[in-house]
């Protein structure tokens, strides 16, 4: 009998094990509101609040494709870099990048994405505009993990400088 009633528990864990998250960092003081926006056919994910200097996990359906943006506090709510992940794709891998394509003028909203455990593969920077990020429609810049947990960094790192593109290479 007790086998049966541990049966559930065993369950629930295994499929909380299994959960796609995303570790979100605020890396300064300031509040946020973090907005899911789902590609059509997923479903859509309540927007989050991220209190400046934490951090808070969201979870993702299997097979979630979308993205996110933050919107700092007192802030006009308008997609800035994006944080895009396709959960569960080809051959069960999770793919995953950050975009500047639609605000590349947001310099305090989501700024790197990467496997939680190993910190690699990583999409973005700290400072834009960079070469690892999408920053054309037509850029190869999407990475692929089997990790089901990653790390977004939000904010802005103390002492990180914006660098100009004009000293960026190619």
């Amino acid at each position: 009998m007790q086998f049966w009633q541990t049966l559930p528990i065993a369950t629930l864990f295994a499929v909380a094990a299994a959960a796609n998250t995303v570790n979100m960092v605020s890396q300064d003081n300031t509040n946020r509101k973090i907005v899911f926006t789902p590609q059509e056919g997923s479903p859509e994910i309540p927007s989050m609040q991220l209190a400046g200097g934490a951090s808070q996990v969201a979870t993702f359906p299997d097979g979630w494709v979308g993205n996110w943006y933050a919107v700092s506090e007192g802030k006009e709510d308008k997609p800035g870099m994006l944080g895009e992940v396709r959960w569960d794709g080809f051959s069960g891998s999770n793919f995953f990048d950050i975009s500047a394509i639609v605000n590349p003028d947001d310099h305090d909203g989501v700024k790197m994405l990467y496997p939680k455990s190993s910190k690699s593969p990583m999409s973005g920077c700290q400072t834009f505009p960079c070469s690892n990020a999408y920053n054309l429609p037509d850029d190869i810049q999407t990475l692929s993990t089997t990790e089901s947990e990653l790390e977004c960094l939000i904010g802005t790192k103390a002492g990180a400088k914006r660098r100009h593109a004009r000293d960026m290479m190619y």
